[in-house]
């Protein structure tokens, strides 16, 4: 663990080097290939940073926040679009988190006094998460469909807590608003209402201008707009599941299956024909949300176990993450890691 965190602490030294020097392009090279030969080579740098990281909590973080989130944003601003490029340009102090966090926007002081949500809704969450860690107790009596629904749900409770309290230090900190990464998912009526509104807004919100709108202008020019959303929600997904390979990839370092990418393109696949279909009807009928909400929460569940959970379990995310956990209390208390660990995990 003292090895994983000294790593830790040098990738994110050359991240905060590498912003900086992104942020010196702006000032005197305007945007244009020269930029995007500039910006390039931090690209790449940061696809590669996360291999030297180990573990999910702090290798797994790092690879999305950088090799997901900062590449996509770099690449925007190589072309002097997105989120990182204003005019005139923005401070280095506001470059750098705006880069590699889910951020939205620097705020207002009314705004960032407004609660994210109600204090209940996390509470019930974090409660939630505590029972989990006890039915894992008898998780060898446990069927493998209630086993995979149970890791679902600790999944979305976990990060809705966890970037809950990463987005009060943001605001508290350096004034900063971070985007909301869920909104209810289980509410989602259909899969356009789950994937472009409800579940990994962080991720639509960066996958819309890098892939959707240039994939949707480039269709217009071949095909009627009325139906360039279909090629671009395409590419949309087939870009989100190989970037959720190689997530996986850097979380366990386990050769890609190609399941994943195989679940986004038939989500993505679905997706275009629940479009066409909506394009087609014209709002004449549509389904009350009694049934459109188990159906399109349904498909996504039964498709996640299928497709998505298997690569991601192959692992074993649970047990690792849960001795990385132990380990990382050791070390806390003791300054050192402690072998064997003396703590108990659920899932050992």
């Amino acid at each position: 663990m003292e090895g994983e965190i000294s790593n830790f602490v040098v990738v994110w030294i050359t991240i905060l080097l590498s912003l900086c020097y992104c942020h010196a392009i702006a000032k005197f090279m305007p945007k244009g290939t020269l930029r995007v030969l500039l910006v390039l080579p931090i690209v790449y740098l940061f696809f590669y940073l996360p291999l030297n990281l180990t573990t999910i909590h702090l290798g797994g973080v790092t690879a999305f926040f950088i090799a997901w989130l900062a590449n996509f944003k770099l690449l925007l601003f190589a072309f002097n679009k997105g989120p990182l490029c204003s005019d005139p340009p923005m401070p280095l102090s506001r470059f750098v988190p705006m880069a590699c966090l889910p951020i939205q926007d620097i705020k207002s002081k009314e705004s960032l006094e407004k609660p994210l949500k109600s204090s209940l809704n996390y509470a019930t969450k974090l409660m939630l998460l505590v029972v989990f860690v006890k039915v894992y107790d008898y998780n060898e009596h446990l069927h493998q469909g209630i086993k995979l629904l149970l890791y679902c749900l600790h999944i979305y409770f976990s990060l809705e807590v966890l970037l809950a309290m990463f987005a009060y230090l943001a605001r508290a900190v350096i004034r900063v608003e971070l985007e909301p990464q869920f909104n209810e998912p289980h509410l989602a009526t259909s899969l356009q209402d789950f994937w472009g509104k409800r579940w990994n807004l962080t991720v639509s919100s960066i996958l819309r201008p890098t892939v959707y709108e240039p994939v949707r202008s480039a269709s217009s020019r071949v095909m009627g707009r009325k139906w360039t959303p279909l090629p671009a929600v395409f590419a949309t997904f087939l870009v989100s599941g190989v970037m959720h390979e190689l997530i996986f990839y850097y979380i366990g370092r386990v050769k890609p299956t190609g399941a994943a990418t195989c679940f986004f393109l038939l989500h993505g696949m679905c997706l275009g024909a629940e479009i066409a279909m909506k394009k087609v009807l014209n709002g004449r009928f549509v389904l009350p949300p009694a049934v459109s909400r188990p159906l399109a929460l349904g498909f996504v569940l039964v498709t996640s176990f299928w497709l998505f959970f298997p690569p991601f379990m192959k692992n074993k995310p649970d047990v690792k993450g849960c001795t990385e956990t132990m380990a990382f209390i050791e070390f806390v208390m003791n300054r050192r890691l402690v072998s064997p660990i003396h703590l108990t995990c659920p899932f050992l």
